[in-house]
């Protein structure tokens, strides 16, 4: 209360001086401060703003540019409940207000303290108190909303995929596919040997072919290249496949769907 008091007698010695205000500091009176106080609430929803930005700064001449820019005079972050304080203002001047959030519009606003010579009589304190500590209410700010461009996501199949049982080779872009058999596949699988006459062979053994988990009749040159989306090695097949426990392994052949 007796800072308030001082203020208060301070204040309206100033304003009532019969120079201007400007003369009084520059002969070496103490500058008075004030104080801009409110909340940030959504535009929308009342909601508080936490964490948003509060500047204020002030036009002023700069003497090493030659011109005039914005200076910060103080500046923070909103409460949690969206509360901020902007104390030791000086009285005299304009301010810009900003306020800035992430997903949230900037705000500006021109504000200052009302400061006016009474009339006649005796100050009121409690209109020079209110005068010097300005409640600015709630500021309301606007969510930014963005739309964006359509995305289009592609994903491919990597060339090799390991399984708990077996490898697989995706050969569905492969440009051997585009013409030939099962044979030209096998020539690039790896693990695969192929002769000259087509017979396949791995770790030095015949595999049995399978076509889509299934045992076939089919030779591997009766399957066209293209038919061909993934290759199987499965060099230690479990008794679902081979219940007498042979060690040539098997070739899974799995064709495109749409084939």
């Amino acid at each position: 209360m007796r800072k308030i008091l001082t203020a208060l007698v301070l204040f309206t010695t100033t304003m009532l001086a019969a120079q201007p205000p400007g003369a009084g500091r520059t002969g070496g009176q103490q500058q008075m401060n004030g104080r801009f106080y409110g909340k940030l609430v959504e535009a929308t929803s009342g909601k508080a703003v936490e964490y948003a930005s509060v500047q204020l700064t002030q036009n002023k001449f700069d003497t090493a540019s030659k011109q005039r820019k914005d200076v910060i005079v103080t500046g923070m972050l909103t409460r949690p409940n969206g509360e901020f304080s902007l104390e030791n203002v000086p009285l005299f001047g304009q301010y810009k207000l900003k306020v800035t959030g992430i997903g949230y519009k900037p705000f500006e606003k021109t504000i200052g303290f009302d400061l006016k010579r009474p009339a006649g009589g005796t100050p009121d304190p409690s209109a020079m108190l209110n005068a010097i500590d300005k409640d600015l209410g709630n500021i309301k700010i606007e969510l930014e909303e963005k739309v964006l461009e359509n995305v289009t996501v592609n994903a491919s199949r990597p060339g090799l995929q390991l399984g708990i049982d077996r490898k697989i080779f995706n050969v569905d872009k492969n440009i051997v596919s585009a013409g030939g058999t099962a044979v030209d596949i096998m020539r690039n699988v790896p693990s695969l040997n192929v002769d000259i006459d087509g017979n396949v062979t791995m770790r030095n053994n015949a595999p049995q072919i399978f076509v889509d988990g299934r045992p076939t009749n089919l030779t591997l040159e009766q399957i066209p290249a293209d038919a061909i989306q993934s290759v199987e090695l499965i060099t230690n097949p479990s008794a679902k496949f081979d219940a007498s426990g042979g060690t040539s392994g098997i070739l899974n052949i799995v064709l495109k769907k749409r084939k």
